[in-house]
């Protein structure tokens, strides 16, 4: 049975009347508008059935997004990875895309509506959320108002909550116990002066407790919240039938499994200041509580920064799942050509050659893959409507990931099938530069991914080209394949430490005619000294997968990059051959032939 199916998730003919409906419910309340996000309680990027009431409503199946609907408009906010789709999946005529971060929720608002009442549901928003948009409505007659959710009023079928069984993750993959974690996290609350803090990511409670669960597809976390004490104790609150007896076990008598209706009154009985970060928790965790202190989820960073037997992980994964990658490219090479295949042929077989290592839990994400034009829908999904034949003279570009519990992958590779469209091959090694360029940088200890994002893009910028996605996004330990709060973007202002892994991922997307993106995931390492005796930090990259030799343009590449390139292919070759079949082991020895 295949993890990725390829049925339309939404119908977005079913908009409409779900919209008159939502206005109905919302003018019976009293409002005169309601906030529809992408996230559930968890600020999940994968949600369950039951919170992904931004789909239900609008047809929208992005994984970052959210709606506003005013009485005489309905606005779908989406960055920049999204543009192309949402057009595609929204009645246009009820449904108003609105480029986000460009135009913010606030000042949108108040262009669309003089005075009146919006409705959210607190346990969906997090308090920096609603007070940036308190900021941009002072002064106007609009007022935000916690409310119950609206659109679960108006569902009639809506999923119940999702009951994945928890499980254990071994101490050994992880590098630390949960009693280490826990006591180490305990004595930075007490240092702060606070008593406790609250736990509402799914990562950061599994991370703590040294678990996964099967809540919610592609990323093995389970639905809870937690409280950490000071002294080290946790209180776990979620379904008690999710722990079976080996999971309990492996909690001790520090941990104390609650109901997970039982939250709500524990915060209310918690006495002395209380961490609550305010970027990630729910705003309705703060209004239950006598004393917030605001402060970042203690989980976050260090969970980035990982261990060294999660380091260690992470390389077997990746040399497992680079094997796979070039059985299934050697095949591709054989197969494409003869224009028989479909989109949907190729993510079949990716997942197949997958799950040959007997070790794939899950994939990490749906495969994109996108020949042509679909290529340059960023997270494009492929459906049994949208499924197109991958035809000589396309670029085909396949963005994939796999869940193994030694490590968390993430890979893009784009391929020409046949003929060269015009312009690919500059846009490609354009690209090529800007992975490598940052594959190879040095920098002093502090900077941030704010800092490094421009070198991915300066060989693009050369030319007048861009992407509207960040160069690079964290990447948990058989966690989320999207893990804050390390990321290389022009927004991140958190610095880089060793131990985080990042993506590197630059594109370029020419919509109506072809996508590029390149992507190995990187961990940073403190770098060798050199003449001035520094401290510097640096890129080990963890994926090896080679490149397309027919889409690099040599004239363009500079000497430093042809021997990095170079460099990579051999290391490559080395790496992998022993892992592969005799046929991979041949193609492979001609993909990375020096250049």
């Amino acid at each position: 049975m295949s993890f990725q199916n390829f049925s339309a998730s939404a119908d977005p003919s079913q908009g409409p009347t779900r919209l008159q409906a939502l206005r109905k419910r919302l003018a019976a309340e009293g409002l005169d508008g309601f906030i529809i996000p992408r996230a559930d309680a968890h600020q999940g990027e994968n949600v369950a059935p039951r919170d992904d009431r931004l789909q239900w409503l609008t047809g929208f199946t992005g994984s970052a997004g959210f709606c506003i609907v005013l009485p005489d408009v309905a606005g779908v906010f989406i960055d920049g990875r999204y543009r192309t789709q949402v057009k595609t999946q929204v009645d246009l005529a009820h449904f108003t895309p609105v480029p986000w971060p460009d135009i913010k929720p606030g000042p949108w608002i108040a262009d669309h509506l003089e005075q009146g009442r919006i409705g959210f549901d607190p346990w969906l928003h997090t308090p920096d959320e609603i007070a940036a948009i308190e900021r941009a409505l002072e002064g106007l007659a609009i007022t935000l108002c916690p409310t119950a959710n609206m659109v679960d009023a108006i569902w009639p079928d809506q999923p119940a909550p999702p009951m994945g069984r928890a499980f254990v993750h071994p101490d050994a993959l992880a590098g630390k116990t949960s009693a280490q974690k826990r006591t180490d996290l305990g004595a930075q609350l007490q240092e702060a002066g606070q008593g406790a803090a609250i736990i509402t990511l799914p990562d950061s409670l599994c991370w703590l407790l040294n678990i996964r669960g099967r809540d919610v597809p592609r990323t093995p976390v389970l639905h809870g919240f937690s409280i950490l004490f000071a002294d080290g104790r946790v209180s776990l609150f979620t379904a008690p039938e999710k722990l079976d007896e080996a999971t309990r076990a492996h909690l001790g008598d520090q941990v104390t499994i609650r109901p997970a209706a039982a939250f709500v009154p524990a915060l209310r009985s918690l006495q002395g200041p209380v961490r609550v970060d305010r970027a990630t928790a729910p705003l309705a965790v703060s209004l239950e509580l006598n004393e917030p202190a605001w402060g970042d989820d203690p989980c976050r960073l260090p969970k980035a920064c990982k261990t060294d037997a999660e380091i260690a992980g992470a390389r077997a994964a990746h040399l497992r799942d680079g094997a796979a990658m070039v059985e299934f490219l050697c095949w591709l090479e054989d197969e494409a050509p003869k224009g028989q295949l479909t989109e949907i042929d190729v993510v079949q077989k990716l997942e197949s050659c997958r799950r040959a290592t007997n070790q794939l839990h899950d994939l990490s994400f749906d495969t994109i893959c996108g020949a042509g034009e679909h290529g340059a829908i960023m997270h494009y999904r492929v459906t049994d409507e949208s499924n197109r034949p991958v035809t000589p003279g396309a670029l085909l570009l396949v963005d994939s990931g796999a869940q193994y519990v030694d490590g968390t992958t993430d890979i893009t590779r784009t391929m020409a099938i046949g003929p060269i469209p015009a312009g690919g091959a500059e846009a490609f090694t354009r690209v090529l530069q800007g992975m490598i360029a940052l594959s190879r940088a040095r920098w002093p200890n502090g900077l941030s991914g704010r800092d490094l994002d421009p070198i991915a893009r300066y060989p693009l910028w050369l030319a007048g080209m861009d992407f509207n996605h960040g160069t690079g996004h964290g990447v948990g330990a058989f966690l989320s394949v999207h893990e804050g709060p390390q990321r290389i973007s022009r927004m991140s202002e958190v610095a880089l430490r060793p131990g985080m892994i990042v993506s590197n991922e630059p594109g370029y997307y020419r919509e109506g005619a072809f996508g590029i993106r390149l992507e190995n995931l990187i961990v940073v390492t403190p770098a060798a000294k050199l003449l001035d005796d520094r401290d510097q930090l640096c890129f080990e990259t963890l994926t090896f997968v080679p490149f397309d030799r027919r889409l690099v343009d040599l004239t363009m590449l500079a000497p430093g990059e042809r021997d990095w390139l170079n460099a990579y292919h051999a290391e490559v070759a080395s790496k992998i051959a022993p892992l592969v079949s005799a046929p991979a082991a041949e193609w492979l020895a001609r993909a990375c032939a020096p250049l």
